[in-house]
């Protein structure tokens, strides 16, 4: 996480194994994706990837956080993930599909960053003035206070009040909040934010995380399961250090599985993601 005040983007990647053959998967009606004028609903992420054999997607309710992250709009098929520099992440094949969606030009939008630039967008989606985050001093940054001129300043670590032009609660000014919030918030502050839950329960919308310095946060956008061992898989996204593109993750250990992960079992202590292990008690998710 870096303590600087740059401009913002994000990307998800595309792609899945040949056994995994996308299936036609209806959208629902009335989905918003705030920075995209006309988002194609053939690239969906729940359009790209077919759930693994003898397994179907958990339900979700409509308007949810979860149904939005299903459907998440996707790069091309076959798009590579990029730093914010525009160069190649190095580790391509940790990447199974891009998102389609900035990720700016300055090393801002990390691990952490991502996930709050995607609830930002789906909360603004549906109602601008529920968009706050807390900063690592524990600051409550709301994106009304800061169309309204109120924001803050820190000094010596110590979070001031400021003022700024007001002006109206548009997208434009919501790229413009999250640029002193990504510079502030970080795993640490996201982990305190959200509430522990049990890995077994995993939905979409999810997060897995580890607070600290380095830390690492991984969002699940999918889960799906079989109904009759009730074994659950995930979809995960990232973006990582630099700052790079939102990027669904490729499962490199278990490659017939495409971009799924099993959930693992009461017996394991850890859930291995190709960049960072997780213990399984680092499973969390916004009230």
């Amino acid at each position: 996480m870096t303590l600087l005040f740059p401009l913002l983007a994000w990307l998800l990647p595309a792609g899945g194994p040949a056994a995994l053959a996308p299936a036609a998967v209806p959208q629902p009606e009335g989905l918003s994706y705030p920075w995209l004028a006309r988002p194609d609903a053939a690239q969906a992420l729940a359009a790209r990837f077919a759930v693994p054999g003898g397994c179907r997607r958990v339900a979700v309710a409509p308007g949810s956080w979860g149904e939005w992250l299903r459907y998440l709009p996707l790069k091309p098929m076959g798009t590579k993930a990029r730093l914010y520099n525009g160069t190649l992440k190095n580790r391509q094949d940790v990447v199974a599909a891009v998102a389609d969606i900035d990720v700016g030009t300055q090393d801002l939008q990390q691990c952490a960053d991502a996930v709050i630039r995607l609830r930002a967008e789906y909360l603004f989606s549906h109602d601008p003035n529920k968009v706050h985050f807390h900063l690592g001093t524990g600051y409550d940054f709301w994106f009304s206070d800061f169309v309204a001129g109120r924001t803050f300043r820190v000094v010596n670590e110590e979070v001031r009040p400021a003022s700024r032009p007001a002006e109206a609660a548009t997208h434009a000014a919501l790229g413009r909040y999250l640029i002193p919030t990504f510079g502030y918030a970080g795993t640490l502050s996201l982990s305190r934010e959200l509430r522990a839950k049990p890995l077994a329960a995993v939905e979409p919308g999810d997060v897995l995380i580890h607070g600290g310095a380095p830390g690492h946060a991984v969002l699940v956008v999918d889960v799906a399961e079989n109904p009759a061992t009730h074994q659950r898989y995930v979809l995960l996204a990232q973006s990582y250090m630099p700052a790079q593109n939102i990027h669904v993750l490729r499962n490199v250990d278990a490659p017939a599985l495409g971009a799924w992960f099993a959930v693992p079992g009461p017996a394991a202590a850890q859930f291995d993601t190709p960049e960072w292990t997780f213990g399984r008690q680092e499973l969390k998710q916004f009230e």
